[in-house]
Parts: structure tokens; C-alpha cells; sequence
């Protein structure tokens, strides 16, 4: 198990080196890339010594305060949403459950919402009031999709999957209510209900990595746990798994990963869906290895798309959340196609 975790994490560690640095060279400001990796060099220390500094001070804006933050949120936004979803088709033994298709997002978003539209995000608990009550509304709407979800005490995929239809249909209304209710806010609302990293400086960055840290470790600590799951609940607990406390813990985490992120980035769907899929097809269902490589190439599958929503109709960019409508909801019906098949059997 060690050796595939470090060839795969080796390799997922360089490809996402490797799209850091095409990622930050591209941009709509047309700067050399030699201009612009000079700028980042200058930044390390023991190197700002040995440049001397031939670029104007508006380059080393748009490196620094503009492409270079975004890549780094692009990065960790990507992290949260894969380990959610990995953490979700784990507990849940649901290959289609992920935070978009549970509705957790869209419950996510509507405390987000909220706070955007009254301008309560700095009132109480400062940057830190979003993620936290987005982290609360989306444990509702996790608890709603659950309890509706629920049949005699078992969950079947088909209900699963239409009450998150149908609770982030109703969670929709209420965001597009909340729109409709102010002039000033629309826009910002509209386009973040879209995804979108622009305009997302440092400041959120630190307010996101002590949750994807935690959210992390926890899931990485339940690994084994969730390996047994997909034995049937039954058999964990023979095995030693306490259930209800894996099961109650792991969506909890899971849904405070999907809180933070839409908190900063808006709904981007599909990626809890989409990623641990990918990954599970090249490394195995061993959850040791698929939820830190989720994490690698979450990262990278959503720094790739928000390039493609900077770069393809360059001056204007395409909102996030549609790129990864576009690459994710065909991928989805395949998933569904191979779940119906399978059932056949």
C-alpha cells in the first residue's frame, strides 16, 4: 500500500506542480513568462538578493495579488470538494452521492447567500462567518435529504438521489428568491451561484486551509472504516466498526469541506462526483490511497477548469461552475448509465 501511495502521490504531487506553473503563466494581462517567474523568484528568500528587479510594479501585482492567490484557492477548493465527495461515496455506499447532487451545496449556498445579501459576513465572526453559517445550513439540508430519503431504515440509492434533487431544487428557489429581493447584491449573488474565483485575494486562502487541514485528517483517520463500509454495514460493525459514529462523523466533516468551499467559491458541481471516480479507476477502492490522491487531483481537475473559465473567451471569463457543468454532468449520466446496467445483473 505504501509503495502505490508514494508512485501515485509522487506523480500527482509533479502533474500539479506542473499545472501550478502553466496556470500562473497564463493570464488576460499579456506578461512574458520570464517576466513573470522572475517576479516569483524574487519572492523566495535567499533569491530576491540575486535578482535585481527589471519588471514594473503592475506586473508583480497581477503575479502576486491576482493569478498566484487564485491558483493556490483554485488548488484547495478542489481538495475540499473531492475529499467531500470521496467522504459521502464512502459512508454511503452511493456511487452518485457528492455534495451537489445531496444538495449540500445549494444548502451551503443559502446561508451564504444570506449573509451576502444582508452584508452580515464581517457582523459576528468576521472572514470566518460564511464558512460557519454555510456549514450550518448545509447540515440541514443534509439532514432533510436523509430524512427523506430514509424507508424503513435503509436508504436506497434511487430515493438518495431524488430527494438531493429535490431539496437542492427547493434550496435553489429560496437563493433565487433572496436575489430577487435586492438590486445592489444580484450580480455578486449571480455569478458566485455560478462559481467563481475572481476577485479572491490571500485573505481567503487562510481562511480555507484550516479546513481542508482538519477536514483531512479526519477522513484520512476513518480510511479503514470506510474500507469495511463497502463490505455492508453489518459486516463493519462485526468488525469492529462503531457505524453510526463513523457514518455521523464523516458527513459531518464531509459537509463542513463542502461549506467552506462553496462559502468562498460559490456551487461548482460535479467535482465531488467526478474526481474520486477518476482516481478510484487508477489507484484501486483502497480509501488509505483514494482520499489524499482525491485531495492531489482535486486540486489539479479544478485549477485546470478555472484556467479554461480564464482563458477560453479571454477578456470575458466564463463563470467556474459552468466548465465544471459542462465536463461533469455527461460524466454523471455515464455513472448512471453503468449503476442501471449493473443493477440489471
Amino acid at each position: 500500500m505504501r509503495g502505490r501511495l508514494v508512485v501515485w502521490g509522487g506523480a500527482g504531487v509533479l502533474l500539479l506542480l506542473a499545472s501550478i506553473i502553466v496556470s500562473v503563466s497564463l493570464g488576460a494581462a499579456q506578461l512574458p513568462l520570464s517576466q513573470v517567474w522572475m517576479v516569483l523568484l524574487h519572492q523566495v528568500p535567499g533569491f530576491a538578493d540575486l535578482l535585481s528587479v527589471t519588471w514594473p510594479e503592475s506586473a508583480e501585482q497581477i503575479v502576486m495579488k491576482v493569478r498566484f492567490p487564485r491558483v493556490v484557492l483554485a488548488v484547495l477548493v478542489g481538495a475540499c470538494l473531492s475529499l467531500a465527495g470521496a467522504g459521502f461515496q464512502g459512508v454511503l455506499r452511493n456511487s452518485l452521492a457528492d455534495p451537489y447532487t445531496m444538495g449540500v451545496a445549494s444548502g451551503s449556498a443559502v446561508g451564504a447567500a444570506f449573509l451576502i445579501l444582508f452584508g452580515l459576513q464581517i457582523s459576528f465572526l468576521g472572514s470566518w462567518s460564511t464558512p460557519v453559517v454555510a456549514f450550518l445550513t448545509g447540515l440541514v439540508s443534509l439532514w432533510l435529504v436523509l430524512r427523506l430519503a430514509n424507508t424503513q431504515g435503509k436508504l436506497q440509492t434511487e430515493t438518495l438521489l431524488l430527494s438531493g434533487v429535490v431539496v437542492q431544487a427547493f434550496l435553489g428557489s429560496w437563493v433565487s428568491f433572496m436575489v430577487s429581493l435586492s438590486d445592489q447584491t444580484v450580480n455578486e449573488i449571480v455569478f458566485w451561484l455560478m462559481g467563481s474565483l475572481s476577485f479572491r485575494g490571500w485573505a481567503y486562502t487562510y481562511v480555507l486551509v484550516p479546513y481542508l487541514i482538519a477536514g483531512a485528517a479526519v477522513l484520512i483517520a476513518y480510511s479503514r472504516a470506510l474500507n469495511l463500509f463497502a463490505l455492508g454495514e453489518r459486516q463493519a460493525a462485526h468488525l469492529g466498526v462503531h457505524v453510526d459514529r463513523t457514518k455521523l462523523t464523516v458527513l459531518i466533516v464531509s459537509t463542513l469541506l463542502t461549506a467552506a468551499a462553496v462559502s468562498i467559491s460559490g456551487i461548482i458541481g460535479f467535482v465531488g462526483l467526478v474526481v474520486p471516480h477518476l482516481v478510484r479507476m487508477m489507484v484501486g477502492p483502497d480509501y488509505r490511497i483514494l482520499l489524499p490522491m482525491s485531495a492531489i487531483f482535486g486540486g489539479v481537475y479544478v485549477l485546470w477548469a478555472d484556467t479554461l473559465a480564464r482563458m477560453l473567451l479571454v477578456p470575458t471569463e466564463i463563470p467556474l461552475g459552468v466548465v465544471t457543468a459542462f465536463l461533469g454532468a455527461p460524466f454523471f449520466a455515464y455513472l448512471l448509465k453503468q449503476q442501471k446496467r449493473t443493477g440489471r445483473r
